[in-house]
């Protein structure tokens, strides 16, 4: 089934469910119905299963679902089961905040090097990691087999590193530039635009209290 086929509600909650998931295997349980499933990650249970049936269902009416085995298959679903050779470009506070969480690599998500523009960052080591210069990323993209580049740098520089990715044959960017890509569409881009987020926090908030008041 393509990603176009799938809705972006369903594809926001296939992590979540993901992790509840992995949750549930540190605690030790096998089996879950879709009601217990679906009191953890406040929808309904007929949200769950419709959710599920769109990639096979995975459950068994009476028993519900094998915990583990629903994990590994919302995994591989998720092209957690590969690994994946990912740089980072630019190598401030940000780019190096990111090189250092390292659930990345649990999850397959293997940082092979960074990148930045200014000379006096490179050749320092960020969690063992050299810092290369940006004249060095065709090479190093080509040299290292690298299938996502994650952008954090100012958006005055984005559009043209972009560029600079899409004719390497990147076909992934996890953007944090405050700019929206014009990438060819067999390149995929999730933008992540933290003042947009803090934003809509700062609605859901002021919302809250109104309604508080009111009562």
């Amino acid at each position: 089934m393509s990603d176009k086929e799938i809705s972006q509600a369903v594809i926001i909650r296939l992590p979540r469910y993901f992790r509840y998931l992995g949750e549930l295997i540190d605690e030790g349980y096998e089996r879950i119905s879709s009601k217990e499933l679906s009191e953890r990650m406040h929808i309904t249970a007929s949200q769950v299963r419709q959710d599920l049936n769109l990639f096979g269902g995975f459950g068994q009416q009476g028993y519900g679902y094998n915990v583990k085995e629903l994990h590994e298959e919302i995994g591989k679903i998720l092209g957690l089961d590969r690994k994946h050779n990912l740089i980072i470009i630019g190598a401030g506070n940000l780019g190096q905040a990111l090189a250092n969480y390292m659930n990345f690599e649990k999850r397959g998500f293997l940082i092979k090097g960074i990148f930045d523009q200014y000379p006096e960052r490179c050749n320092v080591n960020v969690r063992g990691l050299q810092i290369h210069s940006m004249n060095e990323l065709e090479t190093f993209i080509a040299d290292n087999a690298i299938d996502i580049a994650v952008l954090t740098i100012p958006k005055s520089a984005a559009l043209e590193t972009s560029k600079r990715l899409v004719a390497c044959g990147i076909g992934a960017i996890w953007n944090f530039a405050h700019v929206d890509l014009d990438v060819p569409e067999n390149v995929v881009v999730e933008n992540v635009h933290l003042s947009d987020s803090l934003m809509k926090l700062s609605y859901r908030f002021h919302c809250m209290k109104e309604q508080n008041e009111d009562l």
